[in-house]
């Protein structure tokens, strides 16, 4: 797979989650079972500020290289955020009854962090 694509992809992927999660962070909150109250809107708000951040990093690096020694920090800053979503994501599906999304994101997320990982240590 060519860095161009994935590194679209993932700003694509990463742009909507960010979207969804800044304009209906209630929404969202009671799709996981938790009450939306307090200061959680705002935290998942804040979450979707890091992730459209991390979308425009990636719509910005794509016509570059990326992998090896060649922008070697924004792969391992997807890496690990692939990574440790993926995890996050696979203990919530594996601990109960999840929502068809959060299914739907932990492949997704594995898929990314995957392929991060062969664009790391490739």
């Amino acid at each position: 797979m060519s860095t161009r694509i994935l590194m679209t992809a993932a700003a694509l992927v990463l742009a909507l989650a960010g979207l969804g999660a800044l304009f209906a962070p209630q929404e969202l909150l009671t799709s996981f079972g938790a009450a939306p109250s307090g200061f959680l809107p705002p935290l998942v708000q804040l979450l979707a500020a890091a992730l459209l951040a991390l979308a425009v990093i990636d719509w910005m690096a794509k016509g570059s290289k990326v992998g090896g020694i060649y922008n070697r920090p924004i792969a391992v800053g997807n890496l690990m955020h692939f990574a440790v979503g993926a995890i996050t994501l696979a203990r919530f599906v594996f601990g109960g009854h999840p929502p068809a999304f959060a299914i739907a994101a932990a492949v997704v997320y594995s898929v990314f962090a995957i392929a991060f990982g062969v664009l790391v240590f490739y």
